[in-house]
């Protein structure tokens, strides 16, 4: 047994130490669960100590050194966690990469940090792992999990994971006293993993999150929000993302819950549904897929069924905050809501999975209001965070009955923030991270020598509240040619808002109008156009169907009216749109891995239709490169229609309304 290492506030220090403790005194309760073949396969805690210290064994008599960096790429699964913490146990550093990055995005992050072992999910990952061997030379090891596939290959440097635990199982007596040193050793201050920044403007980052950024932050907000053992997650965002390891690694390992792995990410929905987590996270852009799933699924309901749906859900938007929130409400109103839960809300989060979340959260992007305050109505406590990979996550957390859509909440525990005089944001906490690999000049220029770091975003502190409130990127809020705000995130949220739009980029900074590219959701347009049977072969056909510009139109002249009435930001009304022939994607740069928007290359990418926009043309034809999904180069050809759309005059109110 290693002796438990423990800071100077009693807390231990790494997140092995943190397992050793987890297999005594949450034994019996179960880990991970993983789904395969149609079947959950369950680890207790004390189980899972036992997978893990196999694995690093078998690490080890593979010639894993101290301070190497370990890359894994694959998709959620606990061998894949595991893995991490086995390299952790070594005295290795895991370096969790995008499972759909394509080889030369890999290359980058492999050579850059160096990696000599690489712990790949299956066939797949290796073979892009193989491929950027010509040019990346530092790779000696490959460890696969799934052998499907795998028997051709040439196994000089390759091995099967399942073969490397069990070589660690067998030469426990030679690796235990070794592995037993190793994890002792580790303190606070050493690395507990690297993660990359998704590169929104530039070559990816190496984040250098250490023991104490990941175990203080766990604590704080595990602490702020009432995680318990029993409590269930689901682990299904990419691993390579710091919102997944601090709740799949850092919290789970804190409190003992359980983190449950789905099949795969086709049938995620359908596990959410059979696990039904009590702890929930998920961008924006899921729970925005979610309610554009019922809102197709009652475009095909009977009109009696519509009408049942819309009456509650109004009555729902009404009190169902309010009743979350534990606020005043009249007892006909409170009989109402009940009734519409057995009847409407209580079946929906059922068949969403989200009948049991005790808390959930969004983060990433900013939710638009309407689709934050639908979710609350049904009683399901969603929450807003605000958080950077560079912060552990948390920076600030919305307490339970201070939860608002138009704020990001309160400084986290232990964490300080304070507001630049040019607005930006800046914070400093026992999770900011330790600095940028090999990147002295941006770590210099992002944190300063007194621990605060700069955001890039641009908010305020509300008066009399304390909450923060989130503007934009602060490189991306700006003025309007008449002197107006140009906050682009905020109408782009707006119109996000609509089944129809998956995604939306407003332009119009140092200009006199805004103008927007759209691109409408396959999914809810096409279910749309087969009940009205409308007949189309691709996206780029559905896209520029007049009928779907119409319906289009009329979103952003909602939008434009909703906008109007905020005096601060009415003049970012979109005065002009097209409909693009392509959806933005990450494999043509034009969004990160985390599906952001790579404003400053779509801008490049389509200057020409950004100029049809602003000079008053009605359509423009273009061709644009695309990738496939096998990597091969294309490329699309299309004449756009260009739409004039209505805006409103700016409403008046007082100016305390509009603050």
């Amino acid at each position: 047994m290693t002796a438990d290492r423990r800071s100077t506030t009693g807390v231990l220090e790494s997140i092995p130490a943190l397992l050793a403790r987890n297999a005594v005194q949450h034994a019996r309760l179960t880990a991970y669960r993983e789904k395969e073949f149609g079947i959950w396969q369950s680890w207790t805690w004390a189980e899972t100590a036992e997978e893990v210290r196999a694995i690093a064994m078998g690490l080890l008599a593979l010639g894993l050194a101290r301070g190497d960096y370990v890359a894994v790429i694959g998709r959620n699964r606990p061998a894949m966690y595991w893995s991490m913490v086995a390299a952790q146990m070594c005295g290795a550093i895991p370096v969790p990469l995008y499972q759909d990055a394509v080889a030369e995005e890999m290359a980058y992050v492999l050579d850059h940090c160096g990696a000599r072992f690489v712990i790949a999910g299956d066939q797949e990952q290796v073979d892009k792992v193989i491929e950027v061997q010509e040019r990346v030379h530092c790779i000696e090891q490959i460890v696969y999990v799934d052998k499907r596939g795998m028997r051709k290959y040439d196994h000089s440097r390759m091995n099967w994971l399942a073969d490397v635990q069990a070589e660690g199982k067998v030469a426990h007596q030679r690796f235990e006293k070794e592995l037993d040193a190793r994890i002792a050793e580790l303190t606070y201050d050493h690395t507990c993993v690297m993660l990359y920044t998704s590169g929104t403007t530039g070559k990816p980052k190496g984040v250098v999150l250490s023991n104490r950024n990941i175990i203080e932050t766990s604590r704080a907000s595990a602490e702020f929000d009432r995680l318990r053992a029993g409590d269930e997650v689901l682990a299904y965002l990419p691993m390579a993302w710091v919102g997944d390891f601090i709740f799949s690694i850092g919290q789970a390992y804190w409190t003992g819950f359980c983190v449950n792995c789905p099949e795969s990410p086709e049938t995620m929905t359908i596990d959410l549904r059979e696990i039904g987590p009590t702890y929930f996270f998920a961008p924006p852009r899921i729970f925005e897929t979610m309610l554009t799933n019922v809102m197709i699924r009652m475009e095909d309901a009977s009109r009696l069924k519509k009408r049942v749906f819309r009456h509650f859900m109004d009555h729902a938007r009404r009190v169902g905050p309010d009743l979350l929130d534990g606020k005043p409400v009249g007892s006909w109103d409170r009989l109402s809501y009940r009734l519409g839960d057995l009847l409407i809300y209580g079946p929906l989060k059922n068949s969403l999975g989200l009948s049991r979340i005790r808390v959930a959260y969004t983060a990433g992007e900013a939710i638009g209001p309407e689709i934050f305050d639908f979710y609350r109505s049904l009683g399901i406590n969603l929450k807003q965070l605000y958080g950077q990979t560079e912060a552990s996550v948390f920076i600030t957390q919305q307490p339970d009955g201070e939860v608002r859509s138009d704020t990001v909440g309160v400084p986290s525990p232990g964490v300080e923030v304070k507001i630049a005089d040019n607005g930006e944001v800046f914070y400093r906490s026992p999770g900011t991270f330790v600095e940028y690999y090999k990147n002295a000049e941006s770590t210099a220029s992002t944190k300063d020598a007194e621990g605060w770091v700069a955001t890039g975003d641009a908010g305020f502190f509300e008066e009399g509240t304390g909450h923060l409130r989130i503007i934009d990127r602060a490189k991306d809020v700006g003025k309007m040619a008449d002197g107006s705000l140009f906050a682009p995130k905020y109408v782009e949220n707006k119109l996000k808002f609509y089944p129809n739009i998956l995604e939306a980029v407003v332009f119009g900074a140092g200009r006199d109008r805004c103008v927007a590219f759209l691109n409408i959701d396959l999914t809810a347009v096409g279910n749309w156009a087969e009940r009205n049977n409308i007949a189309y072969s691709s996206y780029q056909e559905l896209a520029g169907h007049p009928r779907v510009l119409e319906i289009i139109q009329g979103h952003v002249e909602e939008v434009n009216a909703s906008i109007a009435a905020d005096r601060m930001l009415s003049g970012c009304q979109i005065h002009r749109f097209l409909v693009l022939h392509k959806e933005l994607d990450a494999d043509d740069g034009e969004m990160t891995r985390t599906r952001k928007v790579r404003r400053r290359i779509v801008e490049e990418k389509f200057s020409d239709l950004i100029a049809a926009l602003y000079d008053g043309s009605a359509q423009i034809a273009t061709e644009t490169e695309v990738t496939y999904e096998d990597g091969r180069k294309g490329s699309i050809k299309a004449t756009l229609e260009i739409r004039d759309a209505r805006v409103q005059a700016p409403q008046q109110q007082p100016a305390a309304a509009a603050e």
